[in-house]
C-alpha cells in the first residue's frame, strides 16, 4: 500500500501535488506549461527572465512573462546580479498572475556565468544573500530560490547555500544534484539534497535525474525531500507527471503512451505553438520537441529529418499520418 502522495505548502501557497515542472530556456514556454499542467503537475515555473531586460522593457520579456490561467499556479524564474534591480523587478511583478517569485542561482551557461549571474552566486554567498534579502522584503508572495550542488568539486556548499537562504527568509529551496562544473553530465548527487534537507526547515525540492516514476519515488524515499522537480524528464514527455502522480499515489505503473497519443499531444502542442508563436517560428520550435516526442521509437531518425523540412501544421499532421500510424499498425 503506498503513502498518499504529500501536497506541498510554499510560505502562504499551497500546491495540489508535490510534483513541479523544472523551467528550462527554450523549452518550458507556455504552451509546455499548459500541456504539462493538464498532465497533473502541481506547479510550473516560467523559463528564467532577466531582472535588468524587464527594467529596460526589452520586448523579448513579454512572451516570457505571459501566464494563461490554464497553467496555474506558476511561479516565474528572475536571474540577476544586482540586488536594488530584482527587488523592484519582484515588486513589479507580484501584482501579476504569478503565485511565487522564484530566483535562479544555479544556471551553468557560460553567458549567464560570465556575468556573476546564474550559478556564479554560489561563489559569492554574500551577495546572494543581500539578492534575496531585499527580494523578501520587498514583496510578500513566497520567494524561492533554485541552485545547485556547488560550483566546481572545490567548492560544495550546497547546504550551507541552503541554510543562508533561510535566514534571508525564503520560503522554499530547489536543489540540482550536480555542480556547475558538470553542467548535466555524469550524475546527479542526490545525498546532497538529503544533507540540504536535514539542515534547513523550510521545504526543500529535490531535482536531477528523475525520468521515471521510480525515480521521483526513490528520490523521495533517499533524501526526504518535500517536493520533486522534473526537467530533462519531461522533455516530449509531459506524461511523466501523469504518471508519476499515479505510481505515488497507488503503486501501480500507468501504460506508455500510445503512437496515436503521441500523435495527437505533437499536433495539439503544435496548434498551441502556433497560436502563441506564429506557424512558422512553430514548426521551427517543434524540431527539437519532436525529437524528445520520438526519441527510441523505430525510425526515428528518418522522421526527425522528414520534420526539418516541415514548415505547415498540414505538413506536420501529413507527416504524422504516414509515420506515427504505420508504426502502430506494424506494432
Amino acid at each position: 500500500m503506498k503513502k498518499e502522495r504529500r501536497k506541498l505548502t510554499i510560505g502562504s501557497l499551497q500546491l495540489e501535488n508535490n510534483v513541479i515542472l523544472a523551467p528550462m530556456a527554450g523549452v518550458t514556454d507556455q504552451p509546455f506549461r499548459i500541456l504539462c499542467r493538464e498532465q497533473g503537475c502541481g506547479m510550473v515555473v516560467t523559463e528564467m527572465v532577466s531582472a535588468k531586460a524587464i527594467l529596460y522593457k526589452n520586448k523579448n520579456t513579454r512572451e516570457l512573462l505571459q501566464i494563461s490561467p490554464k497553467e496555474m499556479p506558476a511561479s516565474v524564474q528572475l536571474f540577476g546580479s544586482d540586488p536594488e534591480i530584482m527587488a523592484r523587478i519582484a515588486a513589479q511583478l507580484e501584482e501579476g498572475p504569478y503565485a511565487a517569485i522564484d530566483v535562479n542561482m544555479g544556471c551553468p551557461v557560460p553567458k549567464i556565468v560570465n556575468n556573476h549571474e546564474g550559478s556564479a552566486l554560489m561563489k559569492d554567498m554574500e551577495l546572494a544573500s543581500r539578492i534575496l534579502t531585499s527580494m523578501v522584503r520587498a514583496v510578500k508572495k513566497p520567494v524561492t530560490v533554485k541552485f545547485r550542488k556547488g560550483f566546481n568539486d572545490s567548492l560544495v556548499n550546497a547546504v550551507e547555500f541552503a541554510k543562508m537562504a533561510e535566514n534571508c527568509g525564503v520560503a522554499a529551496v530547489a536543489i540540482h544534484g550536480r555542480t556547475r562544473e558538470q553542467y548535466y553530465s555524469g550524475k546527479a548527487d542526490w545525498d546532497i539534497i538529503r544533507q540540504v534537507k536535514e539542515a534547513v526547515s523550510i521545504p526543500v525540492i529535490g531535482n536531477g535525474d528523475i525520468f521515471t516514476p521510480e525515480d521521483a519515488e526513490r528520490m523521495l524515499e533517499e533524501t526526504g525531500c518535500d517536493g520533486i522537480m522534473v526537467g530533462r524528464g519531461a522533455k516530449g514527455n509531459p506524461w511523466l507527471f501523469r504518471q508519476i502522480c499515479h505510481y505515488l499515489d497507488t503503486g501501480e505503473r500507468l501504460e506508455p503512451p500510445s503512437g496515436s497519443e503521441i500523435r495527437e499531444m505533437i499536433l495539439r502542442h503544435s496548434r498551441m505553438l502556433t497560436e502563441y508563436k506564429g506557424e512558422l517560428a512553430a514548426m521551427r520550435e517543434m524540431r527539437g520537441h519532436m525529437a524528445w516526442y520520438t526519441k527510441g521509437m523505430p525510425h526515428s531518425a528518418a522522421l526527425r529529418s522528414e520534420i526539418n523540412q516541415v514548415e505547415t501544421l498540414e505538413g506536420l499532421a501529413e507527416l504524422l499520418d504516414r509515420r506515427l500510424m504505420e508504426q502502430e499498425n506494424l506494432a
